[in-house]
């Protein structure tokens, strides 16, 4: 797995709770994605209320850069939404962003955690 790729697994409730199965994305290095068990990823949500939030990135799955994504509708990658995760937990990858993607998710990151 590496940065960029859409994965489908089990992302952990913000409670603390087990969560549920759904689209998440790669958002470590891919240096550590290569020596460490686990992956730090973000959340992708149907709920397209966030599209607008600087920190989120809107899929538009009628395009051919969002079908890369592997999303089967309009989604928002929330940047607001970060975990760890076991890389042994990822049931597969269903897709990827491109490389223009890639750099918008950066600026989302930069947006949700202040970084300059």
């Amino acid at each position: 797995m590496k940065r960029g790729d859409v994965l489908l697994a089990r992302f952990p409730h913000p409670s603390g709770g087990r969560g549920k199965k759904r689209p998440v994305v790669v958002v470590q290095a891919d240096a550590y994605n290569q020596s460490l068990r686990t992956l730090v990823v973000a959340e992708v949500t149907k709920n397209l209320a966030l599209a607008n939030d600087p920190a989120c990135l809107f899929i538009n799955a009628s395009t051919s850069e969002g079908q890369a994504t592997g999303v089967l509708q309009d989604s928002v990658i929330s940047c607001l939404l970060v975990a760890t995760i076991k890389a042994e937990l990822v049931d597969r990858v269903i897709g990827a962003l491109s490389d223009a993607m890639k750099q918008k998710l950066n600026d989302c990151l930069k947006r949700a955690l202040e970084l300059p």
